[in-house]
């Protein structure tokens, strides 16, 4: 059909177009704008987010125009699409700080300075300038209610008699589509892509360009990525795992990223890298051969986390993931340590206590690891202790300040994978 649309179509990255025949023809015409929402809910996005965000990252490297939107005005309405509740509104500020946070986090993946340079824009900036009647008699009056209440995504929470749907939410639709006719007027956009469960937010656009410009337009829907167990994606116990590396840190999102199950592997390095997709296929065959050593999950992981956090970040996190199996630990920062140990055995000790001295018996019994000093001396004698993960040869070795990893804890092993992290405060 087109070379750009099939190589999305490899990569999975393609769920459903309204025009895919015009669409692969765009694609493969560069200089087009191509735009993609997000609404400024948190001061940061999520995995989550990434397959859209790779979707406009790769549409620019073939020379297309991405429009990433940062919804300042949806955002303080809320999306029902997939959703079973209304969210909770924010304030102005709290968009604005959100917005310029996500545009940090943007920078990663486009180029905004080239000469086919991302454009970010706020649609804020045209819905906050309209009154309320502007609003009802320019824009409202080419939405029939009948259509809208026919959208699933309405249809839903319509269908669920305790939560229902507000008229806030109600409008949302609206306002998305007023946002791709005034990307169409300002930047000649006619092409949205988003989520697959914004195809109704995207034809509704689509039908008021076509109602109030006469102009054609179109729409491509990415799918929504799962795993292969069925687990929702970006979720890791609970929590989401966020680009920022404040709210997720490299280590982790990059730990994120080597749990990930086999079957899944091939799937998101089509996803979440550029590398080829002969390249991939590579990778996946030697990993096919030998999945005890995980070399897929290895280079998934070494893939997204340079492309977020950079290429230092990334050998702090291999590095910081090497600890846990025995490698050095010099070097290592407090977040590291916390990040590391944050799920062994721990205990916090007083500072006078290394001041002054203790011995190694000593600190195994008072962070717990050994019931006495008895238990403490015979496996220490029998090679079994680390300190630091350095192997300790005597019980009765005396411990300062210097033994401190970042000034501020010890790491003891006993065996190969009993750890405790000893604290000092």
């Amino acid at each position: 059909m087109g070379k750009v649309l099939d190589s999305l179509k490899q990569r999975g990255m393609f769920s459903a177009t309204t025009n895919e025949e015009e669409v692969a023809k765009m694609l493969d015409t560069p200089g087009n704008a191509i735009y993609v929402g997000f609404d400024p809910t948190a001061d940061s996005l999520h995995v989550g987010h990434m397959l859209p965000i790779m979707g406009l990252a790769m549409l620019q490297r073939v020379g297309h125009i991405p429009i990433a939107l940062v919804g300042g005005a949806t955002g303080m309405v809320g999306d029902p699409s997939g959703r079973s509740t209304e969210r909770n509104l924010l304030t102005a500020e709290q968009v604005q700080h959100n917005s310029a946070c996500i545009k940090v986090q943007l920078e990663k993946f486009m180029d905004f300075s080239c000469s086919n340079a991302a454009v970010m824009v706020n649609n804020a900036d045209w819905t906050e300038k309209l009154t309320a009647i502007e609003w009802l008699r320019d824009v409202g009056k080419h939405f029939s209610v009948n259509y809208m209440l026919a959208k699933e995504s309405v249809k839903r929470r319509i269908e669920d008699r305790e939560s229902g749907v507000s008229y806030t939410e109600f409008s949302y639709m609206i306002l998305q589509s007023y946002d791709f006719l005034q990307l169409y007027r300002r930047y000649g956009c006619r092409l949205q892509a988003g989520g697959s469960d914004q195809w109704g937010n995207i034809t509704a656009g689509i039908d008021l360009i076509r109602r109030v410009e006469g102009a054609e337009a179109f729409g491509v829907t990415f799918p929504l990525v799962t795993t292969s167990s069925g687990e929702k994606f970006g979720k890791s116990a609970g929590n989401a795992i966020w680009l920022d590396p404040a709210r997720t840190s490299p280590y982790r999102f990059y730990q994120y990223w080597l749990q990930t199950e086999d079957a899944d592997v091939a799937k998101f390095l089509g996803f979440f890298s550029f590398l080829p997709w002969e390249e991939i296929e590579a990778i996946v065959a030697e990993h096919a051969a030998a999945p005890e050593r995980r070399l897929g999950q290895k280079r998934l992981a070494e893939e997204v986390t340079r492309l977020v956090h950079g290429e230092a970040e990334l050998q702090r996190a291999m590095n910081a993931s090497k600890a846990l199996f025995g490698g050095s630990l010099a070097g290592l920062e407090r977040r590291d340590l916390e990040d590391i140990f944050a799920d062994v055995p721990s205990s916090t000790l007083p500072a006078s206590d290394l001041a002054a001295g203790v011995t190694l018996m000593d600190l195994l019994v008072k962070s717990g690891m050994c019931q006495s000093n008895g238990e403490a001396r015979r496996l220490v004698q029998g090679g079994g202790v680390y300190i630091n993960n350095e192997r300790a040869a005597d019980p009765a070795v005396t411990l300062g300040p210097d033994a401190l990893l970042a000034g501020s804890a010890i790491v003891l092993r006993s065996g190969k994978k009993n750890y405790r992290l000893v604290r000092f405060g």
